[in-house]
């Protein structure tokens, strides 16, 4: 994405954020290690913390070990050999509901009377801080500001609802976007809400399931193969007598599919849905080459998220394709101050330009987003400054004018530059020749799928499930804040013991 953060120390950061990565696997003698593997291939979608939950040890306790950073820095050899057991889940994150901190990492573990439970989650829910507002007033203690540990709350009231499971009455309260993978005592179980907003999938490798978020991480574990994706609003429950599935809730006409794991989020060797990534990327950028045709003399990518599509566009017209920019990929956050030194610093040193492919040439630059657009237009100077004659903007899906509350951490829509300016607006702020955006229509038509199977809520504001404008990231944290306030306000502090001694 074509965009750069002003924020210090996270210059980088400037894309927006995933939902996170989830992972499972029951039935074999090395989940943990099956685990590490599984969320490495994940870790594109959440670089924040790592965290894996083993059970099916011979001391019936679940191990944990959770960490800040990549999947590398967080688990060793020595950390993965504490993690004895036959079955694990495991999480990566970026947060995109709580800040990002240990306390929020996951997967969440609680011990209650119905046992050790633990979950990971990728998504968002909408009613988190309602929900969080009626079990704090019935005496519950949360350990976090993140929305999955309301899941785990709800599952371990008491209930008199004969018949059905505690999970399916816990997730028949929560409303948003869910895939979950929960660890038991004895099982493993993967959901997906109703709309199917985030992926999830079934993998197997000898006698052992696997369920993953994206396919990619079967192929990293040798002998493992993808089976199939869990469908909206199914309950996969694997224990020792195998899978068994349960749809126990309504079915939707229209789905909710979150069509930008297409355009950015998932890997180019996932299969989502049906459809591998790459090839929906690389009709994305033949439509868009027919929406949007040029005169130019070369195509490029902007790495990695844009090559497919350039690839694509290149295809469709014509226009030899060609690597221009070299990425960094060894670059991470910088702490240096956000002066206009140190940005222009943070765009050059992630990706770089190789001069004599572009001096004198009609380029057309193909990337999956703008979203700020700081970053588009310093791209389009340096492609001046290295001797482009002219440069042409492709995007290939629709302009980015509203957040999206169901797992991904857009900016505020103020920061939107689509939701500021306008067509003509943005491409003289980019100094671009010309700047072309993919339409709602060729970017579903490049899934090969129905509109009806997708959310673009962040494109056309259309959001499945109603959401109040005042949802955002660190909702919780305030409501802690607020808490903590009145705690320590002298006249208003409750007293946890108001008789004599």
């Amino acid at each position: 994405m074509n965009d750069s953060s002003s924020v210090a120390g996270d210059f980088f950061q400037h894309r927006p954020k995933d939902e996170c990565g989830v992972f499972a696997v029951f039935g074999h003698p090395h989940a943990a290690e099956i685990t590490f593997f599984g969320l490495y291939a994940l870790q594109h979608r959440g670089q924040e913390s790592a965290g894996i939950v083993v059970a099916g040890n011979k001391e019936r306790k679940f191990k944990t070990h959770h960490g800040m950073g990549l999947v590398s820095q967080v688990f060793n050899e020595k950390e993965l050999a504490k993690l004895p057991g036959t079955r694990a889940i495991g999480h990566v994150r970026y947060s995109t509901t709580g800040s990002s901190t240990l306390e929020n990492a996951q997967p969440i573990v609680a011990d209650c009377s119905r046992g050790q439970i633990a979950v990971g989650h990728n998504g968002n829910l909408v009613n988190a801080n309602l929900l969080r507002d009626e079990l704090e007033a019935e005496g519950a203690i949360f350990k976090t500001t993140v929305d999955s540990e309301v899941i785990l709350h709800l599952m371990a009231q008491p209930t008199n609802h004969l018949g059905d499971s505690i999970l399916i009455q816990a997730l028949c309260k929560v409303k948003g976007a869910f895939s979950l993978v929960l660890l038991s005592e004895r099982e493993i179980i993967g959901v997906r809400d109703s709309l199917g907003f985030r992926p999830l999938c079934i993998g197997k490798v000898d006698n052992s399931w696997l369920l993953s978020s994206e396919s990619c991480a079967f192929d990293i574990i040798p002998g493992a193969k993808f089976i199939r994706d869990v469908e909206p609003g199914e309950i996969v429950v694997i224990d020792e007598s195998g899978l068994r599935s349960y749809k126990p809730f309504v079915a939707k006409d229209h789905l909710g599919f979150c069509i930008f794991e297409y355009v950015y989020f998932a890997r180019p060797d996932s299969t989502l849905e049906g459809a591998n990534v790459s090839a929906v990327r690389t009709n994305m950028g033949r439509e868009l080459a027919r929406l949007h045709p040029v005169e130019a003399d070369l195509v490029i990518p902007v790495p990695d998220s844009g090559n497919y599509a350039a690839l694509g566009f290149s295809e469709e017209s014509g226009i030899p394709y060609d690597h221009a920019f070299v990425r960094n990929h060894y670059v991470g956050r910088t702490f240096l101050n956000p002066s206009p030194l140190a940005r222009e610093f943070g765009v050059k040193v992630k990706l770089n330009i190789i001069k004599e492919r572009v001096a004198g040439k009609r380029i057309v630059v193909v990337d999956d987003s703008i979203v700020r657009g700081t970053t588009a237009r310093a791209r389009v100077m340096n492609l001046r400054n290295a001797g482009a004659k002219e440069v042409h903007i492709r995007i290939s899906c629709p302009p980015h004018r509203f957040p999206c509350h169901y797992g991904i951490d857009f900016p505020d829509p103020a920061e939107l530059i689509a939701n500021q300016l306008s067509h003509q607006e943005i491409a003289k702020y980019l100094q671009a020749d010309s700047l072309g955006y993919l339409d709602e229509a060729g970017m579903v038509r490049a899934t090969g799928r129905g509109e009806n199977k997708f959310c673009m809520a962040c494109f056309n504001q259309k959001y499945p499930v109603p959401v109040t404008p005042d949802i955002d990231k660190l909702i919780l944290e305030r409501r802690r804040e607020r808490a903590e306030s009145l705690v320590f306000a002298e006249d208003t502090a409750p007293r946890l013991f108001s008789g004599k001694i």
